[in-house]
């Protein structure tokens, strides 16, 4: 069991990795991978022109389970919201404009959904 979770992180790693070349390559500015705090985790923290990009990254290797954005419910909505509250507040940033992204990693295709949901607080 110990190893099915090592090697569903060190595959997570990896495509958020991958993830991370293709905002690159779509212009973004990458900011840090795996931010964690006692809240959660943050896959992707990126500037994309004058937004703080706060990204989830979603794999799939086939549509049996649904499709890879589907899997950022309102639950994960509000763990990553938090996450990036105290993100913000830690690094002292304020009024500083923020959008929540997905990247959706299905097989080899990778769609990314900007603004995919808004800040959900208490």
């Amino acid at each position: 069991m110990k190893d099915k979770k090592y090697n569903k992180r060190q595959i997570g790693a990896r495509y958020e990795k991958k993830a991370g070349e293709y905002l690159i390559s779509q212009g973004y500015e990458i900011v840090e991978y795996n931010f964690r705090c006692r809240m959660g985790e943050i896959d992707l923290i990126a500037k994309d022109g004058e937004y703080l990009v706060f990204c989830e990254v979603k794999y799939r290797a086939g549509v049996a389970k649904g499709h890879p954005a589907e899997a950022v419910g309102i639950r994960k909505q509000q763990v990553i919201s938090k996450c990036a509250s105290y993100y913000l507040m830690i690094r002292r940033l304020s009024g500083i404009l923020c959008r929540f992204d997905v990247v959706s990693v299905e097989g080899k295709e990778m769609v990314l959904i900007k603004n995919a949901f808004e800040y959900i607080g208490r």
